[in-house]
């Protein structure tokens, strides 16, 4: 019987690249997608599942007898128009109930999406502070590894253009050579590399919580 996987985040930019690995790659013989409508995508190995995200039985068939769910999703501000409530909903409720479900089903691996800086003691900037309240959640599950990734700017194409991250983009170059030491953990990744990383770290056998920043990230992603 071959091994299944479940991504949640598919259509963004690390989730996307990641989709496509998965689909490229022998590991995984199944991959199952969450997501709110259909991907234009059609592959012999996948299968999607529209649900609804804030449903938290809803995830269950797509994560049943999974190796290994993968979580890349995420909003902006702009998409929920500043609202916190309605960030939460996406950035943390939905992780922490795929997280909770996975534990529930016998998943091995939960690899996650978050970012550098992430810390649930920081009180000023709700962006962090979620970030670190979900990984702290998610890492209290009954999963026997947990792989949290926190990349800096990503650097790539995405569907949604954003102003001041495409000017950040075309900066990076420039300002990444004077980044060293602990500064290292905020140069700008690709969000491919990334998503090579990740499938490199499921495919991983040891049990526990582990941590990537930029440098761990390139050396899964063979950089």
């Amino acid at each position: 019987m071959g091994r299944k996987a479940t991504v949640l985040g598919s259509s963004g930019l690390i989730g996307n690249a990641l989709l496509n690995y998965l689909l490229a790659d022998d590991y995984y013989s199944e991959v199952h997608v969450l997501v709110r409508r259909s991907l234009e995508i059609f592959h012999p190995k996948l299968r999607q599942h529209i649900i609804d995200f804030q449903n938290q039985e809803s995830y269950r068939e797509a994560i049943s007898g999974s190796e290994t769910v993968f979580c890349a999703i995420g909003t902006t501000m702009k998409k929920v128009e500043g609202n916190h409530d309605e960030y939460r909903k996406v950035d943390h409720d939905i992780p922490v109930m795929a997280a909770s479900v996975a534990a529930e089903e016998g998943v091995f691996n939960f690899i996650l999406v978050s970012s550098v800086g992430a810390n649930a003691s920081h009180n000023n900037n709700f962006y962090l502070k979620l970030k670190g309240i979900v990984e702290e959640s998610v890492s209290r599950k009954n999963i026997p590894q947990v792989q949290i990734f926190r990349p800096s700017l990503l650097l790539g194409d995405r569907k949604e253009k954003r102003f001041g991250e495409r000017m950040a983009q075309v900066l990076a170059p420039v300002y990444s050579i004077f980044m060293l030491g602990s500064a290292r953990d905020f140069k700008p990744v690709e969000a491919t590399a990334v998503a090579k990383a990740m499938l490199a770290a499921a495919k991983q056998q040891t049990r526990g919580i582990f941590i990537h920043t930029y440098n761990s990230i390139l050396k899964l992603a063979g950089k």
